[in-house]
Order: C-alpha cells, then structure tokens, then sequence
C-alpha cells in the first residue's frame, strides 16, 4: 500500500489522491442492487492523459487491479470496486475541447455530462441524440462504456452509432487512439466499436470524437391510453409496420403510470393498464400524430390525446424521465432490468413479466423503450425482508430467461457488469464466450482492468 501510493503521487498532483477510507467507500459502487462491492486502496481523479497514463503504468508494475467510474449512474455493478484496487474516477476530465458545425464532430473528454454536451451542440444548431434518463448526471465516458441508450433510440440509434474516434490508455499505458474524424472511414478493423461497450474491461477512454446531427424541429408528444398492455404493444407493431419513424415510442404499464402520478402528481390515466408515448420531430409532426392516432385507435385504445404544444410534449416526456425514480420510491429497494427484444414479441414479453411478478407475489412496473423492443422491468422490494429479497433476485433472473426465449438480449443499454455476467455466458455461447476472453488478454494480459465483471 505505501509503494503504491508514492509511485502514484511521483506522477499525480496532491488533490488527485483520496485515501480517506470514509470517502473512498462512496466511490465503491455504483447504483446496482444485488452486486458485491470491494474496498479500494485508492481513489484517483485525473484531470490529464497523461496522469491517466502514470495510473496505469504504476498498475502494470506493481500488479494492482484497475476500476474506471464514470458518475456511477449504471445499473450492473460495473463500476464496483475490488478489494485493493484503484478506483480511477474520470469525472474531472470534463472538457469538451472541440465542436465543430462543419464537420458535425464534438471532441470531448469522458468526465463532459451527457446534458452539458447535449446543451453546448445545441447553441451550434446541431444535436447529439442519446439521451439516457440519467443524463443530467451521467458521463459520456461512462455512455461508452456501456453502451447506453435513451428515449431516442428508435429513430437516432444507441451512443455506439455516434463514436467515430476514440484515445484509450491501455492496461500498461499505452496511448491508442482509433478511428477517425472523417464522415466515413473502413481502414483496419473496427476497434472503436469494440471498446463502446466494454465496460472499461480492455482500456480506459480518455477522449471522444462523437458524431453530431442538425438539431430537429421542436417534437410533439401523443398520450394514448390502452385497457391492456397487449393492445398497446399491438399499436407499436401496426406503427413501425407502417414505416412510421418516431423519434420516441414509449410504454409504461398501469404501475409505473401510478407511480409517477404518487411522486410527481403528473395527473396521468390511473385508469389505464398501458400508457403509450409517441413523438415526431419532423417539419409536420401534427399529420404523424394523426396518422398514429388512427392506428392506436385501431388497435384499441381508449383514448388519443396529442398534446397542444412543446410544452404539453415536454410534461408528457418529463413524466416518462421520472419512471424510474418513482418506481423506486414503491418500496426500499429495486433491481431494474433491461431485456430487449425482437419489436414483435414486446407483448409477450410484457405479458410475461406481468405473470411472474403474480408467480412471485411482488410489484413489478414495467417502462419502456417500445419502438425499439428494449425493457425496463423494475422490481420493486423490501430489502430488510430476505424472503422477499430472495424472490426478487429469482423473479429477476426469470425476466431474463424470458427476453432469451423470446429471441432477445439480456441488456439492450445498461451493460452486463456483474449483476448480469452468469447471463452473459448463456446468451454468447460457449465459442463466444472463449473469443471474448481472447480479446480481453489481448488488450489486458494482466487481467487489471475491472477484473470480475462482464465475464
């Protein structure tokens, strides 16, 4: 521990350093129920490359395991830390240090919150479109790390379709950089796809080149109520079917709209079993809207309401953001899953969760990112209660089963970490899961970085 701490201050500045055990235990784990978390040695925040660099080669030397944070919003324990290891919060590195409107290029570090960047591309008339519900809060660095996503999904794809270029230190700091800035570019293979989702297990992101759009027009929201979660993902099918690009398709089932409605008072149906959201930010989104109204009603909704202007569209998306918040405020605890699947079978993946939440006598809500097929079942627990806390943790794992028999994936944006490695292995197979190990000794032969997690 001594060694460790002179190498590292040899090449970090004072303030870079905590070694309070009371303030490094609140960088040991990030907001995953149901995922071990260690006690680290020390946390370092950097503020340059180079001192990114210093961490990893005193690592390499000394043979001290490496956890990358970000803001430690993510769902999958992949942010915990191990026994003695170095937490490397990269939450100081938050420059965006280049936007540029003719290349349609942001350059940022991984610190730059998702909101701060979204807001700074804006005032160039120009959007960056993945937007994860954390985003006032969470990192880019971290949204590329997993993978992220967002309510934008189904027309603007995940932050995997916006990382053109990346600089990651390598496990024995080393400085990669891959990539491009150019619009298009296939030389050599794509290595910065395969660090988008690594969870910081091969390489630490240290810099971005991030793919921008032209802002969109201002996007109208639609409510549509439905007496069953089976009509409203009938609706979904009949909208996509239709050729429809929305640029929000979003669900949320009786329990989740009551929820929001006991923490927000959003005056949202109570009555309702599913609360469909559709959005179009086309030049005329008012004929889109009537178009899906036709097909909601269509399928069997109850009622079609468009909302009047921006405003109405921002309280409709502000109630779907608090989802998550409010269903944690049902009981002490939850676990939060994150199972896509194919758009077609969304009813009977709803359906399902619904059958297991009454197998498992617990409240279960369900969001979602319908036009895309991605799930959140939220699981909603007392987590004094070990009986209850036990039929969570299975309850959990069958919502998981469910989404691989019915041809999914068992994270479509939140990423594997630990809560989900067992999974993993299912769902890859045993050649995939041999591959992977073979991308990650060659990128980290030690086994340093974020050892314990994804697989």
């Amino acid at each position: 521990m001594d060694d460790l701490l002179e190498r590292l201050r040899a090449g970090l500045p004072v303030e870079a350093l905590i070694t309070d055990p009371d303030v490094t235990a609140s960088y040991a784990h990030d907001m995953a129920s149901f995922c071990d978390a260690g006690v680290p040695a020390v946390v370092v925040l950097p503020r340059t490359v180079e001192q990114v660099q210093h961490v990893m080669r005193t690592a390499t030397a000394l043979r001290v395991p490496v956890v990358p944070q970000g803001a430690r919003t993510g769902l999958s324990g992949a942010a915990n830390a191990s026994d003695g290891c170095i937490v490397l919060s990269l939450v100081k590195m938050d420059r965006i240090l280049e936007i540029s409107p003719v290349d349609r290029i942001a350059v940022v570090e991984p610190g730059v919150i998702n909101a701060v960047l979204s807001r700074a591309v804006n005032e160039h008339g120009l959007y960056y479109p993945p937007d994860p519900s954390s985003w006032e809060m969470c990192t880019i660095g971290g949204n590329i790390g997993t993978a992220s996503g967002g309510l934008c999904c189904v027309k603007y794809g995940v932050t995997a379709e916006y990382v053109l270029g990346l600089e990651v230190v390598l496990a024995d700091g080393r400085l990669l950089t891959t990539g491009r800035r150019t619009a298009k570019g296939v030389a050599g293979y794509d290595l910065t796809r395969l660090f988008v989702g690594s969870e910081g297990s091969l390489g630490i992101v240290v810099g971005a080149v991030l793919a921008l759009k032209p802002q969109p027009p201002q996007q109208l929201v639609l409510a549509a109520e439905f007496p069953s979660a089976a009509a409203a993902c009938d609706a979904v099918c009949r909208i996509m079917e239709r050729g429809h690009t929305p640029s929000l398709l979003e669900l949320m089932d009786r329990t989740t709209v009551r929820a929001v409605n006991a923490m927000g008072h959003m005056g949202l149906p109570e009555s309702t079993e599913a609360l469909l959201l559709a959005a179009f930010d086309t030049p005329d989104p008012t004929a889109d809207l009537d178009a899906v109204a036709g097909l909601c009603t269509a399928a069997g909704a109850t009622e079609v309401v468009p909302a009047a202007d921006a405003a109405e569209s921002e309280l409709l998306l502000q109630a779907r953001r608090m989802s998550l918040t409010a269903l944690e405020a049902v009981k002490s605890a939850t676990m939060i899953d994150d199972v896509c699947v194919p758009r077609s079978r969304l009813g009977a993946m709803i359906e399902g969760t619904a059958a297991i939440a009454e197998k498992y006598g617990l409240t279960i809500g369900v969001c979602a990112h319908a036009g895309d097929g991605n799930t959140h079942p939220v699981v909603c627990f007392d987590h004094t209660d070990a009986d209850e806390s036990r039929r969570a943790r299975e309850s959990f794992d069958e919502i998981m089963a469910l989404g691989l028999e019915l041809g999914g994936t068992i994270t479509g944006e939140h990423g594997v970490g630990i809560l989900k490695k067992d999974w993993l292995a299912r769902e890859l197979g045993e050649v995939g899961v041999e591959m992977h190990r073979g991308i990650k000794a060659a990128f980290d032969p030690l086994g340093l970085l974020n050892p314990g997690k994804v697989f």
